[in-house]
């Protein structure tokens, strides 16, 4: 869990913050046109993933975090989600609606991200703050299912 590890690096790496939803439609558009490589999708706070998701699978598990996003952010504006870029992601965190606190980082302890989706595998980030218990119950009912 050292900061010289490749999966801290990206996560410590510059973001840029997905601002409307029709750049997150087109952000989901590129991670599902993947061309089978796959994605590591990690719900932070949960056991690392140890394989990637393809396909139906990914697609699933996609529209059903997006689904979350706009049900839960009821706003005009997306501004919870992140990329490292939008034209070729490789790193993305989706912040949990209900998890906010200070995701501009202002405050000296800002939340971990609920999610993570990206071609490194990852590592178990510091559970810094534990996500809800709802949500968790909600991933690991999604996961259950997307098998």
């Amino acid at each position: 869990m050292t900061e010289q590890h490749p999966f801290m690096q990206s996560f410590r790496g510059s973001f840029a913050g997905v601002l409307r939803w029709p750049q997150l439609d087109a952000l989901w558009e590129r991670v599902l046109a993947d061309n089978g490589e796959g994605w590591y999708v990690y719900a932070v706070g949960e056991e690392p993933p140890a394989t990637m998701l393809r396909g139906e699978t990914l697609n699933k598990v996609v529209r059903e975090l997006d689904e979350l996003l706009r049900r839960e952010h009821d706003e005009d504006y997306c501004g919870i989600v992140y990329t490292d870029s939008m034209q070729e992601p490789s790193f993305i965190k989706v912040f949990d609606p209900n998890n906010l606190g200070s995701t501009c980082g202002s405050s000296g302890n800002p939340p971990l991200p609920g999610w993570i989706i990206s071609r490194l595998q990852p590592i178990n980030l510091p559970a810094a703050m534990p996500q809800p218990g709802n949500r968790r119950h909600w991933w690991q009912k999604l996961f259950t299912h997307a098998h």
